[in-house]
């Protein structure tokens, strides 16, 4: 039986009042081939009141793919300054315009730093055209959520290892925690004091949070749902009914989250 404070809060009333929980991976918008209800800020502000989260860092469907988009963003930041905060999306099949991106990036309030998507984009995170951000991230102590997946040619743990030998300041959220390849993510992000394990899709995994608090600690574990795509209750569930400590699980789903978010807030 697990004995804990906040779930049993949680079954009681739904959410948990005593730790509010901050979802380092949200995006928003319609996406194009399938129908997403709950997409617009205020309806994922509804999603976000029901299951206690208290701010989201996103990045629109439509900035991973336009560049153009990345601006957009800011409506929704200033518009709910309390809510959200956001990632600009590098573009890496677009290299003549990065230069831009980060010229217009530094005078836009409320992004914490960037979004790479490299599945998607076909294009290695260990590329050059992605160096420009890279170093204007490490040296102005920014993040980067990092698509990462097992095996993948484009952005695998041994990928993020690489990049984490070369750039110490920037932080690296290893998004979906290289989903699959659990045992090399662990060791990157025990390693390497600047890279965390986000726990978007990979919170399902029955076991692999007891895994990973037990080999990387639970100070380098941040909680992500990909809302709208994924129900944060569910997420929240995974986190609240692991064999692991209420304090890992305060670390886990907002203590980790503020300390970094501390500077742009």
């Amino acid at each position: 039986m697990i004995k804990s404070s906040l779930l049993k809060e949680f079954i009681e009333t739904g959410k948990c009042r005593s730790c509010p929980v901050i979802d380092m991976h949200q995006h928003m918008g319609p996406f194009q081939g399938i129908y997403l209800p709950n997409s617009s800020a205020e309806a994922m502000i509804r999603t976000m009141d029901r299951c206690g989260v208290k701010m989201g860092v996103f990045c629109s469907h439509a900035a991973l793919i336009d560049p153009e988009e990345n601006v957009k963003m800011v409506d929704v930041i200033e518009k709910y300054p309390n809510r959200f905060r956001a990632y600009w999306c590098i573009n890496p099949n677009y290299p003549e315009r990065i230069e831009d991106d980060l010229e217009r990036f530094s005078r836009m309030r409320g992004f914490v730093g960037f979004k790479f998507l490299s599945d998607y984009h076909k294009y290695p995170i260990t590329g050059a055209n992605y160096k420009p951000a890279l170093e204007y991230a490490d040296e102005n102590e920014l993040l980067i959520l990092m698509h990462t997946w097992g095996g993948s040619p484009y952005d695998s743990p041994a990928h993020v290892e690489k990049i984490a030998k070369k750039y110490h300041k920037v932080k690296i959220l290893m998004g979906h925690s290289g989903f699959g390849e659990w045992e090399k993510s662990i060791q990157v992000a025990r390693d390497y004091p600047n890279v965390y394990l986000e726990l978007t899709a990979a919170v399902r995994v029955n076991g692999l949070i007891e895994l990973m608090v037990k080999g990387a600690g639970s100070e380098k574990i941040l909680f992500g749902t990909d809302l709208p795509w994924f129900d944060p209750h569910h997420g929240i569930g995974c986190i609240l009914y692991s064999r692991i400590t209420d304090e890992d699980r305060h670390n886990i789903l907002h203590r980790n989250a503020e300390r970094m978010l501390q500077p742009f807030l």
